[in-house]
């Protein structure tokens, strides 16, 4: 029957309902929470410092030797410090749990992030101190301390994504044997802007840049220690999506590498602009970057149509 042929009008206007609401759908409102606006940072440029260390066994001349770069960074004109992943530490199972420090005990527990408060305060700097094992209760964490001017603890950020990699004949380590995964992104209003902090592996997920960038972030820091395998595969390629995907900068620092060490580090500190440009980088030998940091640029990034 040719009218059983044509739609119903009730039918019409159901297609018709759901063809407006397509055409004035708004992406943002799939995200939850919705992203926020980015927030006018209270410095327009800044110099940061990447500091590529070499890391010993001695965690007494681990720490006196990050001062002592520290130092050498902001006599430089830095106003931000960037320390690698596991600095005080080797990178390795047997030692984390011999290294780590009760972050939130403080004073002798903690000489590590004792030296940071110390310094950040004299030297009124900003730094986000890399990363150490920390201790809490009967659990080990990777760790992340990023300490304002004033010297005080502004966040802890605890490595969310564990590195547990198996590659015959290249390598094998698996974190989560003795660590434990942190549960909470972390976001941090600085003297030099909104900072997202990842550590190493963590860069790999594009889904914690994303929650960063909506939330406002200027800048993402990974403290990192990518090995002679990944490294060469995705150390350079994953921090230039992360700052292109979400037009901002990223800041990369590794331990300078060692290679009778057990864990052999790739190096390659590097800053990435809001283009996915690389800005500033190195090889792998212990040095400190000191590079410029224009926010400017963001705006730029995110008002071209490329």
């Amino acid at each position: 029957m040719k009218a059983a042929a044509l739609l119903s009008s009730k039918t019409l206007s159901r297609i018709h309902t759901r063809i407006m609401a397509s055409s004035s759908y708004n992406p943002e409102q799939a995200r939850a929470p919705t992203a926020i606006p980015l927030p006018t940072p209270p410095v327009n440029k800044f110099k940061i410092a990447l500091c590529q260390i070499s890391v010993t066994p001695d965690k007494d001349r681990n720490i006196a030797h990050a001062r002592k770069k520290i130092e050498e960074a902001a006599a430089k004109g830095a106003q931000l410090v960037l320390l690698p992943e596991i600095w005080n530490s080797p990178y390795s199972n047997d030692s984390f749990p011999v290294y780590a420090e009760d972050i939130d005990a403080g004073g002798d527990a903690s000489p590590s992030t004792a030296m940071l408060s110390e310094v950040s305060r004299l030297l009124k700097l900003t730094i986000v101190g890399g990363s150490i094992p920390e201790r809490s209760g009967d659990r080990l964490y990777n760790t992340c301390c990023v300490f304002g001017t004033d010297g005080k603890l502004k966040a802890k950020h605890r490595k969310i994504h564990l590195f547990d990699i198996d590659i015959p004949g290249k390598i094998t380590f698996t974190e989560s044997k003795t660590l434990m995964a942190g549960e909470t992104p972390t976001i941090v209003d600085t003297e030099v802007g909104r900072i997202g902090i990842g550590i190493c592996y963590d860069l790999q997920f594009q889904e914690l840049a994303m929650i960063y960038a909506a939330r406002g972030a200027h800048l993402l820091c990974y403290p990192g220690a990518f090995n002679m395998t990944t490294g060469p595969l995705h150390w350079e390629l994953l921090q230039r999506a992360r700052a292109a995907d979400n037009q901002l900068y990223v800041a990369t620092c590794s331990p300078a590498r060692d290679a009778g060490a057990g864990y052999v580090a790739w190096g390659h500190s590097t800053l990435v602009g809001p283009f996915g440009e690389v800005l500033a980088t190195t090889e792998h030998e212990e040095t400190i970057i000191i590079a410029e940091v224009d926010y400017s640029l963001i705006e730029l990034r995110r008002l071209c149509s490329f």
